[in-house]
């Protein structure tokens, strides 16, 4: 039995590893993929010491940093489920499963789908959920980006150096976003904004071929030549394997105190995945570090 597991490895999940590491706690990370969202940002401009640093060097230093602990790192396994036993708690994944007295989840997010017919069918074939990964693909292509937030801008950003033309499609009346992204992206000759505007349908043959779109305020319909269509409208906590041992808010997010502790007694939750305020890398890896140290203290007052 583990003093911890963590579930998930990006910036949360990493920290408490190093944490808990640190603290001579047993832990055993679990964890489809390394980074997680970090991964996919093409620029990392506010991480304190780094003046710039893409999001897949960020997280390699991550690793680098993880890897020289006595941690028990296991990706590209999904938790299937959370269980509490007599003395703990218990994680299965699809093959196996792991017990240990308390759990850290820092599970992240994953992409919110636009659910449009086509989206399913051209995935990997010009529907793509990562410009970091994806965007090269599109050298001197059109292609469009969906979306109204962040990820929509620095998706939109990447690509005015690969693409041929960008339309940047939200279905809200204005762009949210951080101004100064904003203003980059309308200042590129090559984006074309599309406001008030949604997504109805990826056509295709074997690749991508068109989008049909709509004025929300005209009615008026059309379809778009572009070879890819790069989804960027948020993402949903990815935390379902707890069930109802958990509480959840109505977001999906678990709920969590100043000090990371759930409902239950021995977990507690970090970044993302949790209904802190904020959904930063810096912010993440902070709370990774705080429910590392409530796990401790926990284990400490188990001992008395």
């Amino acid at each position: 039995m583990y003093d911890v597991i963590i579930i998930g490895a990006g910036p949360a999940g990493l920290t408490a590893a190093i944490y808990t590491s640190r603290k001579k706690l047993s832990t055993l990370v679990l964890s489809t993929d390394v980074g997680g969202q970090a991964i996919l940002s093409s620029a990392v401009e506010n991480y304190l010491g780094y003046n710039y640093i893409t999001g897949a060097d960020l997280v390699q230093k991550f690793e680098e940093h993880v890897r020289e602990f006595d941690i028990a790192l296991k990706v590209g396994v999904a938790v299937k489920s959370l269980k509490k036993i007599e003395g703990g708690f218990e994680v299965s994944t699809e093959d196996q499963s792991y017990q240990s007295k308390t759990v850290i989840i820092a599970s992240g997010k994953i992409p919110r789908k636009l659910n449009v017919p086509g989206e399913k069918e051209f995935l990997g074939r010009g529907v793509t959920y990562c410009a970091t990964c994806d965007a090269p693909i599109f050298k001197g292509m059109d292609v469009a980006v969906i979306g109204g937030g962040n990820s929509a801008l620095d998706a939109t950003l990447q690509l005015t150096k690969i693409a041929n033309r960008i339309y940047l499609i939200d279905i809200n009346p204005k762009m949210g976003g951080d101004e100064v992204m904003l203003e980059k992206a309308e200042a590129s000759p090559n984006v074309t904004t599309l406001n008030n505007t949604e997504t109805l349908k990826i056509k295709g043959d074997t690749t991508v071929k068109q989008i049909k779109v709509k004025n929300r305020s005209t009615g008026e319909e059309k379809y778009l030549d572009v070879r890819g269509l790069f989804i960027e409208i948020g993402s949903i906590p990815s935390c379902d394997f707890v069930g109802d041992l958990v509480k959840r808010n109505q977001f999906g997010e678990i709920e969590i105190d100043k000090r990371n502790s759930t409902n239950v007694l021995g977990i507690f939750a970090a970044g993302d995945a949790t209904d802190v305020i904020e959904k930063q890398i810096i912010i993440a890896a902070g709370e990774g570090s705080k429910a590392a140290l409530a796990a401790y203290d926990y284990l400490a007052r188990l001992k008395k």
